[in-house]
């Protein structure tokens, strides 16, 4: 048995540091670094991404709406020509920084709004943002993998249209019954006692299901990596213990192929 384990990182600015890449680095398989827009800054990018090849850690642009004071989490109106040209900008200025320490980029993950603006315009049959986050990937890289929600119409759309996707669960966000996220506006839906969130991780590993914010239990998970946030006090704890649990039930982490 093997997965993926990943998290968002690279999304320090400036004099202003968020998260704990260095320290997370250690124990994900799998790096979504920031490029620049919804968080990041050039010197932020080259670090994160010196790092992540020092370690052997698989390389992904995490592309968000162009909202630095939000961190990426407000919903923007953009028409689908305007996401599909930011999308492809901030996957190019990541690759800058990859193809020059000689390192490869293996897939892409939206961030943050535009990634469940896009689940959710998708679930009520509106496909245009979708589409236009994998017309990005397409016309730089069609190889790449293209990372999203399990279970979600937006995978669905993202086959449909021939790219590689790898479906994501998250050990440290609480669901809806129906498999959706729970709102970041709602109490609860980030999980920080590592204790649950290790069991969690191992269930949904093992059994393939998680129990939802309401005590439904979601069962049949099909997902390729799991997502820990780096931005989250207790993120280093989390992920290190997480990995420990792996490891300890015999479960390879290796990044995304």
């Amino acid at each position: 048995m093997r997965i993926d384990l990943n998290s968002d990182m690279g999304e320090s600015f400036g004099r202003y540091k968020l998260g704990y890449d260095e320290e997370v680095l250690k124990y994900v398989s799998s790096a979504n670094i920031a490029c620049g827009l919804h968080a990041g800054d050039p010197l932020v990018m080259e670090r994160t991404v010196k790092e992540a090849i020092s370690r052997g850690v698989g390389i992904g642009a995490h592309p968000g709406y162009p909202d630095l004071q939000g961190f990426g989490r407000r919903s923007m109106v953009m028409s689908p020509e305007e996401v599909e040209a930011f999308v492809l900008y901030q996957i190019g200025a990541l690759y800058a920084f990859v193809r020059s320490h000689g390192g490869s980029l293996r897939h892409v993950k939206p961030h943050g709004a535009l990634y469940t603006d896009a689940y959710n315009a998708a679930s009520r049959g509106d496909e245009s943002l979708s589409r236009a986050i994998a017309n990005a990937v397409k016309r730089f890289d069609p190889s790449l993998i293209l990372v999203g929600l399990a279970g979600s119409k937006m995978v669905d759309v993202w086959r449909r249209m021939g790219m590689r996707v790898a479906e994501e669960v998250f050990a440290d966000r609480a669901y809806n019954p129906d498999g959706t996220l729970v709102s970041r506006s709602h109490p609860g839906a980030v999980i920080r006692d590592p204790d649950e969130v290790v069991r969690r991780t191992i269930r949904m590993v093992k059994d393939r299901e998680v129990v939802a914010i309401d005590g439904t239990v979601i069962r049949g998970l099909s997902f390729d990596t799991i997502c820990v946030h780096g931005d989250t006090p207790t993120a280093l704890e989390l992920v290190k213990r997480i990995r420990e649990a792996l490891d300890k039930e015999g479960i390879e982490v290796k990044p995304l192929e």
